[in-house]
């Protein structure tokens, strides 16, 4: 094995300006990554690392040791972020990056920050106990799923590399290990504030409030209560995103507060899933035994974990403690409004309304609740309602995807009578339908059919393919036509399990 961490590589320079670093010791502690045996780079998103400013040539022949922590680029400052959070509702004071560690932050070529971050890279001051590991599969699901939330246009962490490390990882079984390197807006999350709040470290806590403000709330910094200010515009950010996973029906898995970015993006690709059919309280995650973070729950969830951040920041929002709790409490209030207007609004364009009527939620609400009952496929018929708006033709596809395909009748008779009172041509309809209602996804059991063959068989072209496909997702690709295609008996990916 590697003896130790080479550091300050001039083969693959990084435009490092690592801000997270110059805050406050409380707020990270300094750790090197742990050294790996034979490090081989499996994926590179030179894409992204293009947009990122980086060197792709140098990162294609230097990448495995730089994506395995076995080499530290010059200007890198590694830290491992401290935070807190609520895990399944239970509150746990200190947290932090068990098995992350942050190398820095680049300004890409549109002059955003982002952070680059390596998930298994070793042990931390956070690990508690842990080995800092990450096994292939995990890191193979996170690169998948991550890259297709950015591709189907919902905020989300990116996946810029992957690496086997050589070395085994020791869970149920021995597998192989391997290190995945995120890019995100930034890894401040609602546990980073109830760090600082546990604590009663109020100095901190506004230190951190004005830090998010700079780098991603800017136009904050005039108003007369900022951290209000900040507050609120947090909340609408996340009842935004989480509108948009219902739409494609993303179940995230374990949306506990440290897994909920300040930024807005989506974090944490551990056992999440994308439904096949419909089903509002669908829960794949085999931690989440009682349903908490279910499909439909969500959007109170996302409340639950906005309320805890405004309970971490109460301290800073006003000297007044009963104006701080009314401020906050407006804003809560306010959610499930933002919420519901961007969702019945992406609901709107799903099934290709431009303009709103008082009695398009109840339109929305009876094609799901004849879904469920129908074991439709989510994406499948919505991808086929798209081609019903132009031709009715396709009205025998779409109803096919019902178990009893004659029940879905009626709802199309109602659905034809709101559109005529629109005034886009069918064409223009069903063009933009499309560029909503994906037609691929990627699906659990095409996930788990890569982590399969690669894991076992060293082949990644199912993962090469995958990536593709999703790439595209709304998209017809006749050659990649299977890949659309829901589960067949037997194939169903019943439980999706966390990385660690």
């Amino acid at each position: 094995m590697t003896e130790a961490v080479q550091r300050k590589s001039q083969t693959a320079p990084f435009p490092f300006d690592n801000s997270y670093a110059r805050l406050p010791e409380p707020f990270f502690s300094k750790v090197d990554p742990t050294p790996v045996s034979e490090p081989w780079l499996i994926k590179l998103n030179t894409g992204l690392a293009e947009e990122l400013g980086l060197n792709t040539a140098a990162l294609r022949r230097d990448g495995a040791a730089i994506f395995s922590g076995n080499r530290i680029p010059e200007g890198a400052e590694p830290v491992a972020m401290a935070y807190a959070g609520h895990q399944f509702g239970q509150f746990v004071p200190l947290l932090g990056d068990g098995r992350a560690i942050l190398l820095g932050e680049v300004i890409d070529r549109t002059g955003t920050r982002r952070d680059i971050q390596l998930k298994g890279a070793g042990p931390t001051p956070y690990s508690r106990r842990g080995d800092g590991r990450a096994a292939l599969g995990p890191v193979l699901r996170e690169y998948i799923v991550s890259e297709a939330m950015h591709a189907l246009g919902i905020p989300a962490t990116r996946a810029l590399a992957a690496v086997v490390t050589g070395d085994p990882v020791y869970r149920e079984q021995v597998l192989p290990g391997a290190v995945f390197t995120r890019v995100a807006a930034s890894h401040v999350r609602v546990g980073t504030f109830q760090f600082f709040a546990a604590r009663g470290d109020h100095a901190n806590l506004r230190v951190l409030s004005d830090y998010v403000i700079d780098r991603h709330y800017p136009e904050l910094k005039t108003e007369e209560r900022p951290y209000v200010a900040l507050l609120k515009a947090v909340s609408e950010r996340q009842a935004a995103l989480i509108a948009r996973w219902l739409g494609v029906g993303f179940i995230h898995g374990v949306m506990n507060t440290d897994n909920m970015t300040i930024s807005g993006e989506t974090i944490d690709f551990g056992p999440c899933a994308f439904m096949d059919a419909y089903d509002p309280a669908k829960v794949f995650s085999s931690i989440d035994q009682g349903g908490r973070y279910g499909y439909a729950n969500q959007p109170g969830i996302g409340q639950w974990n906005l309320a805890r951040l405004a309970e971490a920041m109460l301290p800073i929002l006003d000297d007044d403690t009963e104006k701080a709790v009314e401020a906050a409490n407006d804003i809560l209030a306010d959610y499930g409004r933002v919420f519901q207007t961007h969702w019945l609004d992406g609901m709107r364009r799903k099934i290709g309304l431009a303009t709103s009527e008082d009695g398009d939620l109840a339109l929305v609400q009876d094609l799901l609740a004849r879904m469920n009952e129908g074991d439709a496929d989510f994406t499948l018929a919505f991808r086929r309602l798209s081609a019903v708006a132009e031709n009715d033709a396709a009205e025998e596809d779409f109803a096919s995807t019902f178990r009893d395909p004659a029940t879905i009748g009626p709802w199309l008779s109602a659905w034809r009578n709101r559109l005529t009172r629109e005034d886009t041509s069918r064409e223009e309809r069903a063009s933009d339908m499309r560029t909503v209602n994906p037609a691929f996804i990627p699906r659990n059991h095409r996930i788990e059919e890569v982590i399969k063959a690669t894991v076992e068989d060293g082949d990644v072209s199912l993962f090469e393919a995958l990536l593709e496909v999703t790439s595209r997702p709304y998209e017809d690709q006749p050659t990649f036509a299977a890949y659309a295609e829901p589960p067949k008996p037997g194939e169903e990916v019943l439980r999706t399990f966390c990385g660690t």
